[in-house]
């Protein structure tokens, strides 16, 4: 294993973090996740997307001998308002269904209500059918406290005790090394699962992967692509990202970030074709993801913002896609992968992403408008 994979501090940092697991503590939850029929996702903003994106893998794919229902309370087919309520259905419908969170502090209120949910389900009606699992930092939590008792924690770290600074490159921002560290361990889970491995085989799985993740980030965090796409976000522009399915979690992602500093130019970041997301103006910059750079929706999407006079970033993983070559900026990242099968491309996008706060807040720095983390972090208290 390198010890460095990226020229980025908190790339290292993340892989350190992910390779230092527990082999008994992620075995337990493997072996869970492994069992489940069904999968319920439970978190708060970018620790839940990040849970979506790897789960949503689990979806797609067909594994052979099983495939997995993976649901969220927000889902249409969620059945019922709250977790407690929707546990009847549940064990009605499957074998076993695993509760699957994922929350750095171990206190976030939606995963914690939806846990005390379903420990009351399981208490009250003495049922066998559900199990806990949670990724934290914070094995002393709420939450790591009902998932050790009706299942298994994961203990994953995150920043630690590293003091605030302007040293985003070596730190992240905020929660960036456990977020990201989560997305690229499930994602191992996943595919280790649906190749039918052993649990040593995710590390194996993650080393092999972050190397990789490593050469990419640093291939293009110092092009011309990313230059000019600095360029564009330093300037009074609205922000669009957008994509379908797994590509639209990374879009969210990504977009919570550079809200952060965005916000601070008085400009806005919207997820396209969101409530809220209005047309776009000449200048405007879109950010668009599809593993085929064939997906209709976001083809359209980048036909409407050149309309306006837009630009269109893309990310792909076929270089002659119909999206590629309308797209103003692109970046590549190739991939085969099997139909049906676990995909590494949405991972490898968030983590490529990751740096483009960084360098913003990097470039607005050199301007004289320095953005300390604690206000990023308290804009981010008040709006989440």
């Amino acid at each position: 294993m390198k010890s460095r994979v990226s020229s980025l501090g908190y790339v290292n940092r993340i892989q350190e973090n992910v390779l230092s697991i527990k082999k008994k503590e992620l075995a337990s939850l493997y072996e869970e996740l492994k069992a489940a029929d069904c999968v319920i996702c439970g978190g708060s903003g970018r620790s839940l997307y990040s849970l979506n994106a790897a789960m949503s893998q689990s979806a797609l794919s067909t594994a052979g001998w099983r495939n997995k229902v993976v649901l969220t309370p927000d889902d249409p087919g969620f059945p019922g308002k709250s977790m407690y309520e929707a546990a009847m259905d549940l064990e009605r419908r499957y074998k076993k269904t695993l509760l699957l969170m994922n929350s750095g502090s171990g206190y976030s209120d939606d995963p914690l209500v939806m846990a005390q949910d379903l420990a009351k389900y399981i208490e009250d009606k003495k049922s066998t059918r559900f199990s806990m699992g949670l990724l934290t930092s914070a094995t002393n939590s709420p939450i790591a406290e009902l998932s050790n008792k009706y299942g298994s924690v994961v203990q994953l770290k995150g920043r630690g005790r590293l003091k605030p600074s302007f040293e985003y490159s070596e730190t992240g921002m905020m929660g960036d090394i456990f977020e990201l560290g989560t997305l690229e361990l499930l994602n191992g889970m996943i595919e280790a699962i649906y190749r039918n491995l052993d649990v040593d085989e995710v590390y194996t799985l993650c080393t092999e992967e972050f190397e990789k993740i490593g050469e990419m980030i640093d291939s293009n965090i110092n092009s011309e692509t990313y230059i000019r796409l600095v360029d564009l976000l330093e300037r009074r522009t609205n922000l669009f990202l957008g994509g379908k399915g797994t590509a639209n979690e990374i879009a969210k992602m990504t977009g919570v970030r550079l809200f952060h500093i965005k916000s601070f130019l008085g400009d806005n970041v919207y997820i396209t074709r969101g409530v809220n997301t209005p047309h776009p103006r000449a200048g405007d910059l879109e950010i668009l993801l599809s593993y085929s750079g064939e997906t209709r929706p976001v083809i359209l999407w980048a036909d409407v913002l050149k309309k306006f006079a837009g630009n269109v970033f893309a990310i792909t993983s076929n270089p002659d896609s119909t999206l590629a070559k309308k797209a103003d900026l692109k970046i590549i990242l190739p991939e085969e992968a099997k139909p049906s099968s676990p995909r590494r491309f949405y991972t490898r996008a968030a983590f490529v992403l990751s740096p483009l706060p960084v360098k913003l807040a990097e470039r607005l720095g050199e301007r004289g408008l320095k953005l300390p983390e604690y206000i990023i972090s308290w804009y981010h208290s008040v709006t989440q």
